[in-house]
This record gives C-alpha cells, structure tokens and sequence, in this order.
C-alpha cells in the first residue's frame, strides 16, 4: 500500500481470492460474478487482471474481509492527483496511451449500435467482455498511468467504488463538470465510481475528475472494479 496522507491505498486495483485451507487461496476469475454467500478477500498485486463485474456493496465487503475499507473521494482523488495536484496522474496535459483509456466500445462491437437493444445481464455483464485481448489490462501494465505516490491504475482499466454517496457536497470534493453538476440532486443517495474504464475519454470529467454518479450500490457491469485503503498508523 502506499502512504497518502492519514490513509494507506492499495497500488494496484483489486481482485477477489477465496481462502482455503493451509493459506491456498483460490483466485477467482474476474470475468466472471461473485457468487452470492461466498466471503471473498480483496488482494491488490501487480501483473493480474482486477476483477470486474462487482457491485459497491460486494467490493466493501472483501475489502473488510482484508482488514481493509473502500477508499474515500477525497483519499482516491487525492492519490490519482499525487503531491502536485495533477489532472491525470502523470501531469496536468493528457498524453494518449499512458493510461488503459480511450478504447473502442465493446458493447457496440459485439450487441449493435442502438443501445436500446442492450440487456442488463446478457450484455453489460457478458463474461465474454473482459477477457477480448487488447481492452482489459493487468495491473500495472502500463507502467506510466501512475501518481507520484505510486498508485497505479486510477484513470482507466476499471471503473472504482469509493465509500461516498451523492449528495449536495459533492462539488465540494471534486471539480464537476457542469452536466454532472446538474444532476447531482436528482442523484443524491446514489453511488459513486470513479477514474473510468478502458473504453472512456473525458465524458464524466478528465482524468483523476472522471465521476459517475448515476447508479445504486448493486449496480454492476463488465466496467465496475475497485481498490482498498485503511487508515495509516500514526
């Protein structure tokens, strides 16, 4: 984990292991959901895929069953800005290929272009998504998408749960874009992610500023992905 501020946050994006007898974890595909009434643990390693699929709620548990919680806005922003206060991790100017960003929509791909079409469970959470070479990526693979605090990964890949809900203060936070500004009070009590995914550019705001704020915590789709914090020791 790395030390940002009274927090620790973990490097990497997570995936989900099940602990098993004599210390053998199983790791589970992150392809694929987690399956109801198991007790998985949030691991954050580099060189493995980040498990997508995952609701607000499911990613708070196996971060508490790691001894660990979802991050805070203001400890995710705080890491993705780094000591400088950057828009993206790297600096203040986009510099495409740095972050796993900006890709093809795989929904159109694959399901068609008239998004009316698309299915909640047969589309937004195809197994099949993820696992197309190119899109996904592991964690830490791209070497340059990191903060100075040595975060990797909080623009792009996967969308992340943080603990926040939307309300009124939001603003305060974070810089908004003037479309999400609007729709804040209609969205009150929602949940947040943040950074995008591999497939986004700057519709939600650019870089470290990317929030989404439209969904309920069971929300889940081949997007959604998280990372843990916990309180620094004094």
């Amino acid at each position: 984990m790395a030390r940002v501020g009274r927090a620790c946050i973990d490097r990497y994006e997570a995936h989900l292991v099940l602990p098993g007898d004599g210390g053998q974890d199983a790791v589970h595909p992150y392809f694929e959901r987690p399956q109801k009434g198991v007790s998985y643990k949030a691991v954050a390693a580099p060189g493995v895929f980040p498990q997508a699929y995952i609701n607000r709620l499911e990613a708070e548990q196996a971060c508490t069953n790691a001894g660990k919680r979802l991050c805070s806005l203001a400890e995710w922003y705080r890491a993705c800005q780094g000591s400088r206060g950057f828009i993206y991790p790297y600096g203040n100017t986009e510099t495409k290929g740095k972050c796993n960003s900006g890709k093809g929509h795989l929904l159109s791909k694959f399901f068609g272009t008239n998004s009316r079409n698309w299915k909640y469970e047969d589309h937004f959470n195809s197994p099949m998504l993820d696992q197309q070479p190119g899109f996904l990526a592991r964690t830490g693979e791209y070497a340059s998408c990191v903060s100075s605090y040595g975060v990797f990964d909080l623009v792009g890949n996967v969308h992340e749960w943080i603990s926040d809900k939307v309300d009124p203060s939001l603003s305060t936070k974070i810089p908004l874009q003037e479309d999400i500004q609007k729709k804040v009070g209609p969205r009150t009590g929602n949940a947040i992610f943040m950074g995008g995914f591999f497939s986004t550019t700057s519709e939600h705001g650019k870089g470290c500023r990317f929030v989404t704020i439209g969904h309920e915590a069971k929300y889940h789709d081949y997007s959604t992905g998280f990372r843990c914090c916990r309180d620094a020791k004094p």
